[in-house]
């Protein structure tokens, strides 16, 4: 697992060079008044070409629920990592790979090696769902087993009524799509403009494979002819696929 905002923290910072988007999240940008809307002629070359395809101008440039909405899962645990380094923690996580239940560990800033993470936090980008009490009985038995008494639950969604009574009594701290958007408020301008920089860094549209780290690819539906996210490591055996968001 690499350590972040520790000694080899590398700098963050938005990709300023042109990008090929998902019609859907173009379209999104559009109306956030981000890119500019395709002319006509545009459109034409673009369906002959790429019919899903929209070029990407210029990302949101302040907070909001939009931004939540167009990054990739992993930018969001960036983000959420990224808040909680700024708050003072010393923070750890992994690109890839079974997780064990932890998406970002976190130590006190003096920690010294081999001291035990004072928290942890999993997160879940969900946009329609709310997180239930289920997802926070498996987050109050990792605590458990690693013998940690704070947890913490970050989602772009909400969460029910039965997980936040459970998480008020087993030391869970909740934080919805409001609640970062309030937290991200009150950091300073510079702050906020660094955690934009960490949401839109990359290829921050494209989802990642949860198994294999790298950049899922465009793939398309033999039989519906319908667009989703696949795996290019699929010929060696990963079957990693998402649909994608409309």
């Amino acid at each position: 697992m690499p350590w972040r905002n520790g000694p080899q923290t590398r700098a963050s910072g938005g990709n300023a060079q042109p990008e090929r988007l998902p019609r859907a999240i173009a379209a999104r940008l559009a109306r956030a008044g981000c890119i500019a809307a395709p002319s006509a002629d545009i459109t034409a070359t673009c369906a002959a070409n790429s019919p899903r395809h929209g070029a990407l101008q210029t990302p949101p440039t302040t907070w909001s629920r939009e931004v939540f909405e167009l990054i990739e899962w992993r930018r969001f645990e960036a983000v959420v990592e990224a808040l909680f380094a700024q708050a003072g923690f010393e923070t750890r996580s992994q690109t890839h790979g079974a997780d064990g239940g932890v998406d970002i560990w976190l130590y006190s800033i003096h920690h010294a090696d081999g001291d035990a993470p004072v928290s942890i936090v999993q997160c879940k980008q969900w946009m329609r769902w709310k997180v239930g009490v289920k997802e926070m009985r498996e987050l109050r038995g990792v605590m458990a087993q690693h013998g940690i008494v704070r947890g913490q639950f970050v989602t772009t969604s909400d969460f029910t009524q039965d997980a936040r009574e459970f998480a008020a009594g087993n030391g869970i701290g909740l934080h919805d799509v409001a609640g970062l958007l309030r937290l991200i408020a009150t950091r300073h301008p510079k702050q906020q403009e660094a955690l934009l920089g960490v949401a839109f860094e990359g290829e921050w549209w494209r989802p990642t494979c949860a198994s294999c780290g790298i950049k899922l690819i465009e793939r398309t539906a033999r039989q519906s002819g319908r667009p989703f996210w696949g795996c290019e490591n699929f010929a060696r055996g990963c079957k990693t696929q998402m649909a994608m968001r409309a």
